[in-house]
Formats: C-alpha cells, structure tokens, sequence
C-alpha cells in the first residue's frame, strides 16, 4: 500500500497516512492535494480525483515538538536502504551493533540493517569481536528525514521546491 505525506497548513511535515486516508480527508476538504501519483487515479460514482501522493493540511496543527524519529525495526531497513551493513547486500532484518546480551539497546545509533546469514555470523558479539567492519556508521534520522525516507524521498533534490526546503 502506498502512503502519503500529510504537511501541516505551514508545509512542516507531520506524518503520513495510508492512501485511502488521504482520499478521504481530501474529500472532506481537510486537506488538499499538493502532489499527485503521475498516473494514478482514484475513481468512484460521483469521484475522479488523483491519488494523492502529498497532501497539506487546511487549518494549522499544533503539535509537541518531536526531538527524535521514534525508533522502529522498519525505520532501520529504511534508513539503510534495505542494504547489509557488512556486505552490501539485501537486508532483511536488522542487527545490534553492542548486542543485547552486552547491554545493546534499541537505538537508531545501536542498529543497522542486516541480511539474516551476517547476522547470524556475528550472532552475539560486536563488529570487532566478529571481524566484521561496518561498511556505514548508524545515524539517527531527524523526524522529517524518516518520513521522507519512508516514502522512498531519498533523493531531496527530486522533490518540489518547497518541500525540499523543509527537508533540508
């Protein structure tokens, strides 16, 4: 399924929301389309209308400032492109860098994606205690960082302008 990115009033990223959410607060007129799927649509009896790819809230949310993206097993795979922190290849879970066993705790800077044969290879012991260098340091995502990754905005420069803006 395909989500949306749902901007506040302001263009400050907030969240996003599966696409028939999107369909529906458009429809309602909370929101409005700011991108569309190239060449995708959203048909109904008395609805044509394009599947929204970004949408922006009508009236301003107010909402706590978020420090930190929270963590999560799917972010990591995100953040990490779905690549194996020791081999380059196809990740498939994600590994403690300090395991748990050592005290290692679920962190965006403790966890990198893994493929399930370097992960069992380094089973509880640390990158140096294994003999296996990461190839990439783990990063902490900002918040608006982990929902542009999630939506596959990998590349800021293929954004609109002011969205870019936002994500810079």
């Amino acid at each position: 399924m395909r989500d949306t990115l749902v901007l506040n009033a302001s263009f400050e990223p907030l969240s996003t929301v599966t696409l028939n959410r999107a369909v529906v607060l458009v429809l309602q007129d909370k929101a409005v389309v700011e991108q569309a799927h190239p060449e995708l649509r959203m048909r109904a009896a008395a609805v044509d209308i394009p599947a929204p790819r970004v949408i922006r809230l009508c009236r301003y949310v107010r909402v706590p400032f978020r420090r930190q993206a929270p963590w999560s097993r799917r972010g990591v795979l995100v953040r990490d492109r779905h690549r194996c922190a020791y081999c380059g290849g196809r990740a498939t879970t994600v590994d403690h860098v300090v395991p748990r066993s050592q005290g290692g705790q679920d962190t965006w800077l403790n966890t990198v994606a893994s493929c399930a044969e370097d992960n069992h290879r380094k089973a509880d012991r640390t990158p140096e205690q294994a003999g296996m260098p990461l190839l990439r340091q783990p990063f902490e995502p900002t918040p608006a960082d982990a929902m542009l990754l999630a939506l596959g905005q990998e590349d800021f420069d293929a954004l609109p302008e002011w969205l870019a803006r936002e994500a810079a």
